[in-house]
């Protein structure tokens, strides 16, 4: 007799830490996409997750895979337009970004990932790892690194003490 609670109480309490992540890696536009197929995904293998899994790092990791596909998949299309775009709003006159998903957008991936994975997922440091490839100390300094850059990048390039970096 399986433990796993039914899979709809699963997409009940993961499914807003999992909406995050794809939000934080692909945006707003594509996150909807990536969720959708993630649960599909994760409905499909769930008969034969163990147990004892973590259900929440098995479903980044799933998110993970569908973000690098949507991902993979843009750079292969090519984005027919009417109008020529129009230029963006000036940056604010003190120089920080005001806006937080732009400012994770971009911050290199492996940092955009670990920030998404251990702040907006809540997964451990050794998950993360795991789904991005590398050691523990690897994903905490990435996560750590992206941090310190959305933290400079909100401080207006000033560090605690008031120094410019």
């Amino acid at each position: 007799m399986s433990k796993k609670p039914p899979f709809e109480a699963i997409v009940t309490t993961h499914g807003a830490a999992v909406l995050r992540v794809c939000r934080a890696v692909l945006g707003p536009v594509d996150a909807d996409d990536a969720w959708s197929e993630t649960f599909l995904s994760a409905l499909r293998a769930y008969p034969d997750l163990p147990d004892d899994a973590n259900i929440e790092a098995w479903l980044v990791t799933i998110a993970h895979r569908k973000a690098i596909d949507v991902v993979r998949g843009a750079t292969r299309r090519a984005v027919p337009t009417d109008e020529v775009p129009q230029p963006t709003p000036a940056a604010p006159a003190d120089g920080r970004d005001l806006d937080l998903a732009d400012a994770l957008g971009r911050l290199p991936a492996k940092q955009k990932h670990a920030v998404a994975y251990h702040y907006l997922a809540g997964l451990s440091y050794a998950d993360v790892a795991e789904i991005l490839g590398g050691s523990t100390d690897a994903a905490r300094r990435a996560a750590a690194d992206g941090i310190a850059t959305l933290r400079r990048t909100y401080s207006g390039g000033t560090t605690k003490q008031g120094a410019q970096r």
